[in-house]
């Protein structure tokens, strides 16, 4: 069979996985289960790269699938599943229910919150098709990890949305309204030149733990 099945892709595999079942989530109007599926995702994703740099001898066959594997399944993970949640809260929000009638005005509306979404899965996969070039031109100059990315990684979507339904739960804000102003800027981010410090393996430990601790808080404010 064509592929790499071996340890390195195996929390890759699970990352989509998990994204695929929050899709279906998604698709039966359970936004916070979708959520829950974005941030285990995410934790998958922090230990697939650094796994598979501990595996010695990889083929440049090897390597390679893994830059391609990892981005299509964050695509999926961080750019379908959150457009995916988005859409969700669009159609189940009773502000945009309020607005989205059948006057001009909430055509408008409902039309421009899905050019956001479209905005934002855009930027994911801008973002995630220039990782993959810059990072093919790296390895043959170099050798090693890069220490830095350019702009924010798709990544984050895994901390950021489920922030973003704690804080509009905690502040009784409009969840849709909320969510669909940080697609806007979390997609820019993805896309804008800066430079973002790589975490080693200290810093994702420290990630990992900061992301328990959000997803219980997240447990307890949006599902329990």
């Amino acid at each position: 069979m064509i592929g790499v099945y071996d340890y390195t892709v195996l929390f890759t595999y699970l990352s989509l996985v998990s994204s695929v079942i929050g899709i279906f989530f998604t698709i039966q109007g359970n936004s916070v289960y979708g959520v829950l599926c974005i941030m285990l995702s995410g934790f998958f994703d922090a230990f697939d790269g650094k796994i598979a740099s501990l595996k010695r001898n990889r083929t440049d066959l090897a390597k390679k699938f893994g830059i391609q594997i990892d981005s299509l399944a964050d695509l999926v993970a961080f750019g379908v599943l959150p457009s995916c949640v988005g859409f969700c809260l669009l159609k189940q929000s009773v502000f945009f229910q309020e607005f989205c009638n059948e006057s001009i005005v909430g055509h408008v509306i409902f039309y421009g919150s899905v050019v956001i979404l479209i905005f934002y899965l855009l930027a994911a996969l801008i973002r995630l098709a220039y990782y993959n070039v810059t990072e093919e031109e790296r390895q043959k100059q170099e050798t090693g990890s890069r220490s830095y990315f350019v702009g924010l990684p798709v990544t984050s979507s895994s901390v950021v949305f489920p922030m973003v339904f704690m804080i509009s739960k905690i502040f009784s804000l409009e969840l849709a309204i909320v969510y669909f102003i940080t697609m806007i800027i979390v997609g820019f981010a993805f896309i804008l030149k800066f430079s973002v410090k790589k975490p080693q393996w200290k810093g994702l430990l420290i990630i990992a733990l900061l992301g328990m601790v959000e997803f219980f808080f997240f447990l307890f404010y949006c599902v329990f």
